[in-house]
């Protein structure tokens, strides 16, 4: 068996060429939801203390993504039934492009396809959307390549509609699709085996540099995920965290090949467990949360193939308030924070050890699935009805409670909240809002 060290910082030289205070991916600068931001705002109203708001045309769940002078944005426009490709300035909100990615939004009434976030390296920004649709503009807005991922590989078997966002890293765009082997509701191919697959692309062309099959021994729904490909390092070498059909795998960048694999969480393979949480590493572990109040496994990959169970570290089986089954948790200062939606707290856990240094009940009564935002000693979340609290990340005191914009419709806040230059980007179902002072 070989002998790794996961690197609790990941690839450095992955994000040495952002600004510390960019928020390139949708787990930002390190994939793991936090941030050396300082001095973020921890007072503010829907009228005191916001730079800039604007309005948006529809309700999306993607993130806002910085880079430099630009806010990064998918989303869509209600009224006219279109996907949309953004841009703003990051100091002022002004919209500087706007593109039209195709016509449609949904296909059901929970989700739009606009739901993944954006990514960018800051020359190229990258949007995938839930109908396949995969677009690359450089950041000033002039179109490079589109194409789409369903016309290419076969239409999505999935029950509800797919999200994930696209992942960059060390010069190649990663995209996953975790879906069921059979069609479902007439969707997926009809005369073949529904293949699951990772998928390098050159970002510079929208050309195809590998794709590599990802078996699995789940049943129907529990082979769909939405979650997000995540990169991280054993001894500096860079590897791909991926998470879904009942297991979790380890990845080589340059070729996709599947270096090992844990699992499962899912020993009876209930087929219902579709899973949402992506993959998150900190302290030497990784975490894989399973689905539906099932526990989380924290997991150290000390091998190649398939890990037996002495891979793990600890679990949370007898600790039932740390479990997720959305957001996906955060490291931050040597621990992880694990938001449990269905049980409606918020944990700080040691990742050797699986101790559990505090947990509180998440305010309010509305439910908790965007991820935490881990930031300048605080945990920051937002529920379904627009809520930001702010949490103590060293004792778990909740600081405050702020109200953004309400709901619009029927619809639900999902979109985690971003940390850039001193701001934070959070977008409501009607608006997207830069808090902190001005200019």
């Amino acid at each position: 068996m070989w002998k790794y060290s996961i690197l609790a910082a990941f690839v450095l030289v992955s994000v040495s060429a952002a600004c510390a205070g960019d928020w390139p991916h949708w787990r930002g600068p390190y994939f793991n939801g936090s941030t050396d931001e300082k001095n973020l705002p921890s007072d503010w109203s829907q009228t005191e203390g916001i730079a800039w708001s604007i309005e948006l045309a529809g309700s999306s769940a993607g993130t806002a993504i910085v880079r430099d002078d630009r806010v990064f944005l998918s989303g869509v426009d209600s009224v006219r039934d279109t996907l949309l490709a953004m841009a703003f300035d990051r100091r002022t909100g002004r919209q500087l492009w706007k593109h039209d990615v195709a016509q449609g939004i949904r296909r059901d009434r929970r989700s739009t396809y606009a739901a993944s976030s954006p990514v960018t390296d800051g020359k190229i920004v990258v949007f995938f959307f839930g109908n396949g649709e995969l677009v690359c503009y450089d950041v000033d807005g002039t179109f490079r390549w589109k194409r789409n991922i369903q016309d290419d590989h076969g239409p999505f078997a999935f029950l509800w509609t797919f999200a994930s966002s696209p992942t960059l890293f060390e010069g190649r765009l990663y995209v996953q699709i975790l879906q069921r082997d059979v069609p479902v509701s007439g969707r997926g191919l009809q005369d073949q085996v529904n293949e699951s697959y990772l998928l390098a692309v050159d970002p510079q062309s929208g050309k195809t540099l590998w794709r590599q099959i990802r078996p699995s021994q789940a049943r129907r729904e529990s082979r769909e995920a939405f979650s997000t490909p995540i990169p991280f390092s054993f001894r500096g070498s860079p590897q791909l965290l991926v998470t879904g059909g009942d297991v979790l795998t380890g990845h080589n960048v340059e070729t996709g090949e599947e270096l090992w694999r844990w699992g499962t969480w899912n020993p009876t393979r209930i087929t219902h467990w579709r899973l949402v949480p992506s993959p998150v590493a900190g302290g030497d572990v990784v975490l894989a949360c399973g689905p539906k109040n099932a526990p989380i496994y924290a997991i150290r990959p000390e091998g190649a193939g398939a890990l037996d169970d002495s891979a793990i570290v600890w679990d949370s089986r007898d600790v039932r308030q740390v479990s997720s089954d959305v957001p996906t948790p955060a490291f931050y200062d040597g621990d992880f924070f694990v938001l449990s939606d269905l049980r409606k707290c918020l944990s700080r856990v040691e990742p050797q050890t699986g101790k559990v240094k505090w947990t509180i009940q998440t305010p309010g009564s509305s439910k908790y699935e965007a991820s935490p935002l881990a930031a300048d000693g605080k945990i920051y979340v937002i529920n379904h009805a627009g809520q930001v609290a702010l949490i103590d990340a060293a004792t778990g005191d909740a600081l405050k409670v702020i109200p953004m914009d309400r709901p619009s419709g029927q619809n639900a806040v999902r979109a985690s909240i971003s940390a850039a230059y001193g701001h934070l980007f959070i977008r409501t179902t009607q608006r997207l809002f830069c808090v902190g002072k001005g200019g």
